[in-house]
């Protein structure tokens, strides 16, 4: 990343912080769920989240973006529960950076990048069909050729059964904006997902993914 990038994010989040003081007063959790990257409102990777009125919220998972400082990119355990498949980023994928056309891997012609910063999930059990609520959310920093604006961020979500054969998926588009003078945006994200587990398996045999989708248009 370039000098100039580097110091727009660190200008950035020194604006930031003070923001994430109060959020962290408020600290919250969710009814048997399990954290992202580790650090911010969810605690570590392989903690059990605390119970809290309301499940999974778009509100709740941006406040941990946002108060989250980790390494994005990183896979996500999602803890390992026998009623509730495992909600993990997929490695690599769990970040994408975009660039001026014709100009991919240039770190000089950086647009912006996305990155999925947290996760958090709850399932449900009805007679071999398994209903997960699945909650994601990141941030967006803006690159030394980025622009004021509305950024689109695509992302793809797959379930896999034990032998990493698709059994349902999603994708979605997610707008996020951003400006020269607050270079850093966030998003949050909270869908559903309904399969039925095979004779014989268990639920929490299976995968929940979340992934950027690579072959974007000006995704590098």
């Amino acid at each position: 990343m370039t000098q100039c990038f580097a110091a727009r994010i660190k200008s950035a989040l020194g604006l930031v912080s003070i923001a994430v003081a109060g959020l962290l007063v408020a600290g919250c959790g969710m009814s048997s769920l399990t954290s992202g990257l580790g650090g911010g409102v969810f605690g570590s990777s392989s903690k059990t989240v605390p119970d809290v009125a309301g499940g999974v919220t778009e509100e709740q998972l941006l406040t941990a973006a946002k108060a989250d400082s980790s390494t994005p990119g990183a896979t996500v355990t999602g803890g390992i529960s026998p009623g509730c498949p495992k909600f993990v980023v997929s490695g690599r994928d769990g970040n994408i950076t975009f660039y001026e056309e014709g100009r991919a891997g240039d770190g000089l012609a950086i647009m912006h990048r996305g990155e999925i910063t947290k996760t958090a999930r709850e399932c449900r059990v009805e007679q071999g069909r398994v209903t997960v609520k699945y909650g994601f959310s990141g941030r967006v920093l803006l690159g030394p050729r980025g622009q004021s604006g509305t950024v689109t961020l695509p992302i793809n979500i797959a379930v896999t059964d034990s032998s990493r054969a698709t059994v349902a998926g999603d994708s979605i588009k997610i707008p996020v904006t951003v400006a020269v003078d607050k270079p850093i945006g966030y998003f949050s994200a909270v869908r559903e997902v309904t399969f039925l587990v095979a004779e014989g398996a268990r639920p929490g045999e299976y995968e929940l993914t979340v992934a950027f989708e690579r072959n974007a248009k000006g995704a590098g």
